[in-house]
């Protein structure tokens, strides 16, 4: 952690307040998985073209999310079996800045658009007013209840010219009850941009390193983890999550 920054150190700074022009909430994501021991020459090559975010005097920032479901995983089922249209319901605690959110998250033909509406803390029941937010994008959302942590350390850059922002997902945890699965040793990058553009400094840059994008949902890992021994379906999944593993497991 101390080399990570040391580099950070370096990179010019750009605070929350100035984030609005790469809000992306309506966007393409490009995800990429690789071993941690590659962090840090990755990240030194992106000083010439990215803004490092800085939080509360730290670059390196904690969140906790709290997904929900419906009581049969409709929304994995739905990510499982490449349902065009899909959702994601969650809960999001920037830690560092100690604000809280609720978030719909919804795919389909490829964008992500993410809508959120701050809130006061975490909610194991949705109240009335994240029912009544809810319910304007989705059937139901009585029926949804609470199913796993996830928490991880994250690095945000901010492109100083393309409209794109570019984070890395580190020590990556899932908890459900008793349950705890955790990924030390995995990186998930995802560039998140307004159309995707392939001639991206970073896009340019995995393709050199050789690191393919990856299809990945951090709820769908932690569902599969956390859930496997009830007989979660996960077949089209298995060899992502081996792939990962094997990252992970590298030395």
């Amino acid at each position: 952690m101390k080399e990570l920054q040391n580099i950070l150190s370096e990179f010019p700074v750009i605070k929350l307040e100035e984030m609005d022009r790469t809000k992306l909430m309506d966007r393409v994501d490009t995800k990429f998985a690789f071993h941690r021991d590659q962090l840090p020459e990755i990240i030194k090559d992106l000083k010439t073209h990215f803004h490092v975010l800085e939080v509360d005097n730290k670059r390196i920032s904690q969140y906790e999310s709290l997904y929900f479901d419906k009581s049969e995983f409709d929304f994995y089922k739905d990510h499982h079996n490449n349902k065009n249209h899909r959702f994601k319901v969650r809960f999001r605690k920037y830690v560092d800045s100690g604000l809280h959110f609720l978030e719909v998250k919804e795919k389909r033909k490829g964008r992500m658009v993410k809508r959120r509406v701050p809130v006061k803390k975490f909610e194991h029941e949705l109240s009335d007013s994240s029912k009544s937010f809810v319910e304007q994008y989705l059937k139901d959302e009585d029926e949804l209840v609470p199913k796993l942590w996830n928490q991880y350390q994250r690095i945000t850059f901010v492109n100083k010219e393309l409209n794109e922002r570019l984070t890395f997902d580190i020590n990556l945890e899932f908890k459900w009850g008793e349950e705890e699965k955790k990924f030390p040793s995995l990186v998930i990058a995802e560039l998140k941009q307004e159309r995707k553009n392939r001639n991206s400094p970073f896009y340019k840059l995995m393709r050199l390193k050789g690191i393919r994008p990856y299809r990945i949902s951090k709820y769908c890992i932690g569902a599969i983890e956390l859930y496997d021994t009830r007989n979660l379906k996960y077949n089209r999944f298995k060899k992502k999550l081996l792939k990962l593993k094997k990252i992970n497991n590298a030395t």
